[in-house]
Parts: C-alpha cells; sequence; structure tokens
C-alpha cells in the first residue's frame, strides 16, 4: 500500500459488504459489483489464523474497536498486508447496524511481528484439526501475550 491510501469498507452485521471505496476495488482486484454483497473473508488470505478473526468478531460483537495486521489475499492471489481498525456501527437507538474497517500502510516491524506469531498459530491451528483450531491458535496467541506482558491492544499498537 501506499502511505496515502486508506482501505475502507463497511459490512452489515453478517459480514456482508455494503460499501469499498475505490482503493479496495483496486487492492482486492475485485470489481465492487463482485465485492457487494459478498462475505468480507472474500479477501480472506489462508495465512491468517482463524483465532484471529474469532478475535475480532469477539470484540466488535461486544461493540469494541479492534485493530489487528492482517494478511489479505487478492483476486488474483497476490497479497497485501494491512494495519486495520474494525469499529462497529449503530443507529440513533443504540443499536448495532454493521461494521465499519478503515486499513492503512503497515509498519514493516508490525508485518514482521505479526507474520511470526501468524505463523505459530497457523501451526497450531493445522496441528490441532478443525475442531480445535481455535482453541489452540488462542493458546498460541495467549501465551506469547504473557510472555511479554502484553495485552492483545497493546502488542498490536506497539508493534
Amino acid at each position: 500500500m501506499r502511505e496515502s491510501d486508506f482501505i475502507v469498507s463497511m459490512t452489515d452485521l453478517k459480514g456482508r459488504i455494503t460499501y469499498g471505496n475505490r482503493i479496495f476495488v483496486e487492492f482486492s482486484g475485485y470489481s465492487e459489483k463482485e465485492l457487494l454483497g459478498s462475505q468480507h473473508n472474500i479477501v480472506r488470505h489462508p495465512d491468517m489464523p482463524r483465532a484471529v478473526f474469532n478475535l475480532l468478531w469477539s470484540k466488535i460483537q461486544n461493540r469494541e474497536e479492534c485493530f489487528a495486521y492482517v494478511k489479505n489475499m487478492a483476486k488474483d492471489g497476490s497479497f497485501y498486508w494491512v494495519f486495520t481498525n474494525v469499529t462497529p456501527t449503530f443507529d440513533e437507538a443504540g443499536n448495532p447496524t454493521g461494521y465499519l474497517s478503515v486499513r492503512r500502510k503497515p509498519k514493516m516491524s508490525g508485518v514482521q511481528t505479526a507474520s511470526a506469531v501468524y505463523a505459530a498459530m497457523l501451526a497450531a491451528e493445522q496441528k490441532a484439526g478443525p475442531a480445535n483450531a481455535i482453541a489452540a491458535s488462542t493458546k498460541v496467541l495467549v501465551d506469547i501475550l504473557n510472555e511479554k506482558g502484553l495485552s492483545y491492544d497493546e502488542l498490536v499498537l506497539a508493534i
């Protein structure tokens, strides 16, 4: 990504894309028509541990914002890293209506750290099998956080 780029997308409560800016269309390689109505995981790279998205969904469904380093996959199979902020959106009565994601160019140090952490998490997921993948991967992340004496948010914002 370029320093001045911001990828912006919005989804409904089920994660279906309702808006994507031109930078999202450009980097994803999909047309706007292909993106709208699709699940946001259309750009999920297989190198991303399931536990990262489990954490993200837990936070945003709890009305919290979530910051994360994410490796996305474009339509042609290429990839791009982003530093993302996902936050719930609300109507006038305070009811959740969807999610807003703003992504920018990540710091290289963050990509390097996230790559190593995600590789360990993904290995744990693959070893545990589908039924226990998220729990095994989450344990790897929790162990790393405990070793560093940091919360998830502290780690992500520090790298």
